[in-house]
């Protein structure tokens, strides 16, 4: 521990803004810790609090604004993707367009202080094509809002947080290993939720070339396109017959679909 506190105190702004784009852009390193450790460092006058501000912010729009293009260039399908490898794909589309159709660019304020939306609210607004000078400013003061309220906490309790790194040090590889045991634990304990809920999801799924055969063979369905409004929008297009509705108009709208045959829901 104190060697990782002579890295941060000899290259820290240098850490600060390379930690911050590495966890911002995608890989599964985790940016709090360092933003605290930086303001406990600062508190000290080791390092300086508005520079550190700057730079943690600075990787915070770079990587977002990767993100965005990406999104604008692939479409829907990327935010597919960075859903599918979270341990939340269920909720986390969903938990995006919400929070875009209600709050619009004010959503990017608070996006990185909620786990799946900080990934997946860049390359959405990329998708639905948010204007980039909008998204920009957005974006950028809600990566401001972020690292200066961890970076704030480590310096308002920098000395509390330089007991705990003392503590920790003495710990040694014990403390590494029961942070590693913990976080394990929680990943394989999401990994098992979400596989029996999959399984449970599997029993009422009906493959699109089983309902292709189905339609072919005149067989009497109605299929329901509860797609999101945000995808809709970005593909228009419809299973001939289907009726298209939100999630949020089914309890209004429920007596537009028949209850004398069988129901197909389509979704994102």
């Amino acid at each position: 521990m104190g060697d990782a506190l002579d890295v941060l105190v000899r290259y820290g702004y240098v850490v600060v803004f390379g930690w911050v784009f590495a966890e911002q852009i995608g890989l599964p390193i985790p940016a709090v810790p360092v933003l605290l450790a930086a303001g406990a460092l600062a508190g000290g006058d080791r390092l300086s609090l508005t520079l550190v501000l700057v730079l943690a912010a600075l990787a915070s729009l770079v990587s977002d604004t990767i993100w965005y293009g990406i999104g604008r260039r692939g479409g829907a399908r990327v935010l597919g993707w960075l859903c599918r490898i979270s341990l939340e794909p269920d909720s986390c589309v969903r938990r995006t367009q919400t929070a875009f159709t209600v709050h619009g660019a004010r959503a990017l304020l608070i996006a990185k202080f909620v786990p799946g939306f900080s990934t997946a609210a860049p390359p959405l607004a990329g998708v639905i094509r948010m204007p980039l000078p909008r998204f920009v400013v957005f974006t950028g003061l809600g990566g401001v809002i972020w690292a200066g309220a961890f970076v704030g906490l480590g310096w308002l309790f920098s000395a509390q947080l330089e007991a705990v790194a003392g503590y920790l040090a003495r710990l040694g590889g014990s403390a590494v290993a029961v942070l590693g045991t913990g976080l394990g634990a929680y990943v394989v304990w999401k990994y098992v939720a979400r596989q029996r809920f999959l399984r449970r999801l599997r029993i009422a799924r009906i493959t699109p070339e089983e309902l292709k055969a189905c339609l072919d063979a005149g067989g009497e369905v109605m299929i329901v396109d509860v797609r999101h409004r945000s995808d809709f929008d970005t593909e228009p297009s419809i299973i001939p017959g289907a009726l298209y509705m939100t999630t949020e108009e089914l309890e209004a709208r429920h007596h537009e679909i028949p209850r004398d045959r069988d129901i197909v829901l389509y979704c994102t």
